[in-house]
């Protein structure tokens, strides 16, 4: 107690140092603990259910949303049907419960009685979905096993998010009469607060519905029991004592039994890749990893940014520690005169570092709570709901705590050494009359190390903002100007198959002749929104491709005037017309990739290709090339793409997933509108026209081209703004330390200096020697910095686009950079060396 009242006093003596450490400190402690309550948030922390440490997932990847056929090429199943969920319900008693959940996360539209009605997030999951994960209600219940039967009233339970801010936490909910996609349906309870559901996402949903009541909200287009489609994560609780290695070959040899009664998985030779199929079965305590696996590799990143920054400011606090102990030499040699311990002396001091640590660490917190606020802003922008909370958790504040005694020792122990180990004989001559200086070294190294992590971070920078601007500005292949995406669901106003060609002309006509609109286009899913449909190709005049072959292509259903609203221009042959219709000649528009691919050496027009099956092979006359353009991950090289008319149906089919898939393609859910100019207050007009189109036509989402594009690079974006940010603040901290430290060396000095003015020597001699020093201090960083840098950012290669690793101009920026900063820091205190009065320094002793 003692050491701490006499550290306050110090303290109190010197408020300025004490300010400028605590501020010091705050910053670093700050950016890591901001950056650990993202890890510990996203990539730490289970679900909120009763024993996570008992959950496991069936499968191991984050596919989605919904696939026919084989899930990867090294055989690894990750996504289920529905008929193969309840086969490993019934053949594996080693689980408690094993439960089944929607893979996809679609919006659907849910009016309460006769209010207007508004898109909600739904998830698809079994009636045993909340007992596996052992949640109970808030209020009314939640699903049994029977909810879940074929046959049973239509229920849903309302997420405690939705039910407190959509519907003022009004407990009439409960039992009350609720349409989803115009279908009755009975809220039966409210979720408890704090469950968001298997897995962290933006949007969690608003609601659960039991499986078995999917195909009374989907109608024609249910995938429930269509054996081959593939659209459920599964994840179960494990009974005590039961070896998860031997469940998961047990697991493994149950799909490919299952497998080889399928049709799918057998014909044109596809069962000679049933052997390798398998699953893998992962701890399920943290839900659905899909975000942990999307995220994980740039949080580790930041996470090391982050502790490099750190580790300059404890640098730049050993400096001040440095410094200031020398101006306390004379008091700790009269301590040492007087019988002190080297032991007693190290433990003050170390006492007052770690004070300092602490009270940085305090107010770190407030930094981190600031920075994670803004993180989540930047990273997940439109998420009201996301299960991320800015304040620190438990987990975060021990880790502040931890972190800020580690700072306080790393930074603390080297001063309190060798000021401890000083000769008080040679410090009680005076301060600048001393034949050595012990600290002197320790600080230049000091800086060193500061200008060489300030290096690697100001590389890591450059080359993740050029990353950015690479991704950014690529060239999509479609024009993004002054176009506008709706985004609806003409299901869930009670469109049918029948009605939807009316509908779309309805669409084209009442936007096509709002005031500024040029053009209208209308597509089963926009550009670069982050959907992808995919279907594998079949050429007519050719065998089956084998099973090993790749002959997948990405397709989409658009309008007539899709192309022109894009800016997709047409390479050959045509696009679509109003004469492609439902009775016409089925027809098909493919980009140079899809060309590319299967046509290499032939002229594809008037070629024909199908899909599902080579039976299927002569279904599509191709009209037309497009330009290639990016519609699905704008970091990957343009897929093959093929396009079909909005109304053409393929005919004949007689599998249960090809006529469901079919089926679907149908209803588009996106509008995009071209105008003459950038528009203000669109939604309202959005809005406005669709009531007079239909009054349960709801706005799912209406954002500019522009902006969705770019929500694509969100990750990208926030990892080189921090990462830029984190840059300068190590910059800032080795300058100041840089000027700190010379400006102590030209104290110290002070004689020296005075007299070599005595004996000749002119300011521009004096300037010179000054800023030697300083600049060798930032040319040895550079030294080990350089090297250093481009070792370490071989290790971010996958965060990069379209630029290397080594790229030459983001390390010349760095050093040009770091070497104008030295250059500045030095020439101050030099300057003011340079002013020194002979007779004044002489006179100083």
């Amino acid at each position: 107690m003692h050491d701490v009242i006499v550290a306050f006093r110090q303290f109190r003596k010197s408020p300025g140092f004490a300010i400028t450490v605590v501020l010091t400190i705050a910053l670093g402690i700050g950016a890591n603990t901001a950056i650990f309550t993202l890890v510990h948030a996203v990539l730490l922390k289970s679900l909120p259910v009763a024993d996570p440490k008992t959950l496991f997932r069936v499968g191991d990847l984050d596919d989605c949303c919904v696939n026919g056929g084989f899930i990867n090429e090294n055989g690894d199943f990750d996504l289920f049907s529905y008929d193969l969920y309840k086969r490993f319900q019934e053949t594996t008693p080693e689980f408690e419960e094993m439960a089944a959940m929607q893979a996809g996360n679609e919006t659907v539209s849910l009016r309460r009685g006769s209010e207007p009605a508004r898109p909600q997030r739904q998830e698809f999951v079994s009636g045993n979905y909340f007992k596996t994960f052992g949640v109970g209600p808030f209020i009314g219940r939640v699903f049994t096993d029977a909810d879940d039967n074929a046959g049973a009233a239509p229920v849903a339970v309302l997420s405690y998010q939705a039910w407190q801010s959509d519907y003022g936490s009004d407990p009439k909910v409960v039992g009350g009469s609720f349409f989803i996609q115009g279908q009755p349906v009975t809220i039966v309870g409210v979720a408890p607060p704090g469950f968001y559901g298997d897995r962290i996402r933006s949007n969690p949903p608003a609601l659960w519905v039991p499986l078995s009541v999917e195909p009374f909200i989907n109608g024609k287009k249910t995938i429930l029991h269509v054996a081959d489609s593939n659209w459920l994560y599964v994840l179960g609780r494990v009974k005590p004592g039961v070896s998860v290695t031997a469940l998961q070959g047990k697991m493994s040899g149950s799909l490919r039994d299952w497998l080889t009664t399928r049709p799918m998985y057998t014909r044109n030779g596809a069962s000679t890749l049933i052997p390798k199929q398998h699953v893998v079965i992962v701890p399920g305590g943290a839900g659905i990893q899909n975000l942990q696996l999307e995220t994980g590799k740039g949080l580790k990143l930041l996470m090391a940014i982050s502790a490099l920054v750190l580790l300059v400011a404890c640098a730049n606090v050993a400096n001040l520690l440095l410094a200031r102990s020398a101006t306390r030499r004379a008091e700790t040699s009269v301590r040492m005169a007087l019988g002190a311990a080297r032991s007693r002396l190290i433990r003050q001091m170390l006492t007052e570092s770690v004070l300092l640590a602490c009270m940085g660490g305090f107010a770190g917190l407030a930094v981190a709570y600031a920075g994670t606020r803004m993180i989540l802003a930047l990273a997940f922008p439109n998420s009201p709901h996301l299960p991320i909370q800015a304040s620190p958790s438990l987990g975060v504040l021990g880790f502040a705590f931890l972190l800020s005694l580690a700072t306080g020792v790393v930074f603390g122990v080297v001063p309190a050494w060798i000021t401890s180990h000083s000769d008080p004989a040679e410090a009680l001559r005076g301060v600048n009359r001393s034949t050595r200086d012990r600290a002197s070294l320790p600080q230049r190294a000091l800086i060193v190390f500061q200008a060489a992590l300030s290096v690697v971070l100001l590389v890591g920078a450059g080359l993740l903002t050029r990353s950015l601007q690479n991704i950014e500005h690529q060239n999509f292949g479609l024009q993004t100007e002054n176009r506008y995406v709706l985004h609806l669901d003409p299901a869930a106003a009670g469109y049918t198959e029948d009605t939807l060609p009316a509908f779309y002309r309805t669409l084209e006509d009442q936007f096509g002749s709002l005031p500024g609109v040029k053009s209208v286009g209308l597509a089963l899913y926009s550009t670069l929104e982050g959907n992808n449909w995919g279907e594998g190709v079949f050429i007519d005049g050719r065998p089956a491709p084998a099973p090993t072959d790749n002959n997948n292509s990405s397709w989409d259903r658009v309008s007539s005037h899709f192309f022109e609203t894009m800016g997709q221009p047409v390479m050959r042959g045509r696009g679509f017309t109003d004469q492609d219709t439902a009775t016409s000649q089925p027809v098909a528009v493919v980009n140079q990739a899809f060309v590319k691919k299967f046509f290499p050496k032939e002229d594809p027009i008037g070629r024909r290709f199908g899909i599902m099956d080579q039976k299927y092979a002569s279904a599509f006359a191709i009209v037309g090339i497009m330009a290639d353009a990016k519609y699905t991950n704008p970091r990957e090289e343009v897929r093959p793409m093929y396009f079909r008319p909005l109304n053409q149906k393929l005919a004949g089919l007689t599998e249960a997933n090809a006529i469901m898939a079919e089926g679907r393609g149908l209803y588009i859910n996106s509008v995009t509108l071209h105008f003459d100019r950038p528009q203000q207050n669109l939604d309202a007009v959005v809005r406005r026209t669709l009531a007079n189109i239909n009054p349960n036509l709801t706005v799912e989402d209406l954002q500019s081209l522009d902006y969705q594009v770019a929500d694509n690079f969100t990750q990208e974006r926030l990892i080189a703004r921090l990462t830029v940010l984190f840059g300068v603040l190590a910059l800032v901290l080795a300058s100041v330390g840089l000027y700190g430290i010379t400006s102590y060396q030209v104290a110290r000095r002070t004689s020296e200096i005075g007299l070599r003015m005595a004996l000749g020597a002119d300011r521009g001699n004096v300037v010179r020697m000054v800023m030697r020093g300083a600049i060798l201090q930032a040319a040895l960083g550079l030294a080990i910095g350089v090297p250093v840098a481009m070792l370490a950012t071989r290790y971010m290669r996958d965060q990069l686009y379209s630029v290397h690793s080594y790229d030459p101009a983001s390390l010349v920026i760095a050093v040009v950079v770091l070497g104008a900063s030295a250059a500045i820091a030095g020439f101050i205190p030099a300057r003011r060396a340079a002013n020194i009065e002979p007779m004044t320094a002489l006179r100083t002793e």
